[in-house]
């Protein structure tokens, strides 16, 4: 399945820490991309972030750093995911450039496995869902 944006979902995260991490975003211009990622409803799924994830901006060579993971693993750990379910999860990166209006999301270092959302339209708030 290829990743794709979507509109929205309910991000498994704490109400309180949601409101947090929607403060510091506002405040030190950091970026939240809230991802679900579905198992095979026929084998077991496992499922880690490398920390060699970026969001490289479209309109410059600024690169936004990972700083945080929220309900996954960061490699080389994996978190299981059982048949037919999913694992919602949060990232968070170092904020882009006022004048940044698109980006990718660009894992790097893990060739099998490894995920690229391409040209992600910036929004006024900084919050992204998608489905890897």
């Amino acid at each position: 399945m290829q990743p794709r944006v979507i509109k929205k979902y309910n991000p498994l995260i704490t109400p309180d820490l949601l409101e947090e991490l929607q403060s510091v975003t506002q405040e030190e211009g950091q970026v939240i991309v809230h991802c679900i990622t579905e198992a095979s409803p026929f084998i077991d799924w496992r499922a880690r972030i490398q920390k060699t994830t970026f969001l490289f901006d479209l309109d410059s060579d600024h690169h936004s750093d990972l700083l945080h993971v929220e309900n996954i693993s960061i490699a080389p750990e994996w978190t299981f995911i059982e048949k037919g379910g999913h694992r919602r999860y949060s990232l968070i990166f170092s904020g882009l450039p006022k004048s940044c209006s698109r980006f990718d999301l660009v894992e790097l270092n893990e060739p099998c496995n490894s995920f690229l959302v391409n040209g992600v339209v910036r929004n006024e708030t900084d919050v992204y869902f998608l489905k890897l």
